[in-house]
């Protein structure tokens, strides 16, 4: 299996679960975990697909997508409160989703012939949007609008990406490197309270 593929595959994966354990908390049906859970796993990718003209959308032309979000649900049903455990779950899974969907945005808009610099905003839009329109459907503030390190972690790994593509080819083991460096970002930032300086009300 190509390397990128199993990239969009596993964070697909994990952002369907932390889609369906956000939707758990709020306590939501059947088919408002699976809305929850498809909107954060293919979301962001829908959003950055149409914008730089990759259509129809990646999900749409691979039923791979459909089965591993819908895996996920029995999953998070039949472990919920281990997962949520896992400091609060959906962070967990959400901060691996982000480093993963960063590296993927930004590879298939390299592939295409665009800049690096627009390859790293649709990084960033592949990682972040999916947990916006699940933070928006949960009536939550999404954490890309809040004081957090969210979209910064993944601008660092991202840069960290294109820096090393360039000089080398960037696969297999390598791309862990980038990847572990957007979750690790974001875990440490919650660990130590971490913000951006910036706020709308100072």
């Amino acid at each position: 299996m190509d390397m990128i593929y199993a990239v969009d595959l596993a964070g697909t994966f994990v952002f369907a679960i932390s889609g369906a354990l956000a939707a758990e908390e709020k306590d939501f049906d059947l088919w408002g975990v699976f809305i929850l859970a498809f909107v954060t796993a293919v979301g962001g990718g829908t959003v950055r697909d149409v914008l730089i003209g990759s259509t129809p959308v990646g999900w749409m032309k691979d039923l791979n997508y459909i089965y591993l979000i819908t895996a996920a649900l029995p999953l998070v049903y039949f472990f919920k409160k281990p997962l949520i455990g896992f400091r609060r779950g959906f962070f967990l899974f959400d901060a691996i989703g982000i480093g993963l969907f960063t590296i993927l945005g930004i590879n298939k808009t390299l592939g295409l012939g665009l800049s690096p610099i627009v390859a790293l905003l649709m990084g960033v839009v592949s990682s972040v949007f999916g947990g916006v329109i699940r933070d928006v459907l949960s009536n939550e503030i999404p954490l890309i609008f809040r004081k957090e390190i969210y979209a910064s972690a993944c601008i660092a790994g991202g840069t960290v990406y294109l820096l090393m593509s360039r000089f080398m080819t960037v696969s297999g083991a390598y791309l862990m490197i980038p990847i572990g460096l957007v979750i690790l970002i974001r875990i440490v930032a919650v660990k130590h309270k971490w913000s951006l300086p910036f706020s709308p009300r100072s």
